[in-house]
């Protein structure tokens, strides 16, 4: 394999791997509505929406959220 190209495909990871860690920092969320029709006729309606995201940011959001509207905060996993 050329030098070139594995330097080319290094970089490509990088820029991938910097993707993953700004998404699940940040998070994102996919919104998307489908229909089904036949003949015209909606069938069935999907609306659907994704949260990605890692669990270490909504817990920072969720103790941020509580902070603002003073409400005490459960750090346990325990239901």
């Amino acid at each position: 394999m050329p030098k070139d190209n594995l330097e080319v495909f290094d970089s490509d990871q990088l820029v991938l791997s910097d993707l993953v860690n700004r998404v699940l920092d940040k998070g994102v969320v996919i919104s998307a509505n489908i229909i089904i029709s036949v003949a015209a006729i909606d069938l069935i309606q999907l609306d659907l929406k994704l949260l990605i995201s890692s669990v270490a940011t909504m817990q920072q959001r969720k103790e941020a959220a509580a902070k603002r509207a003073k409400l005490p905060v459960r750090t346990d996993s325990r239901p």
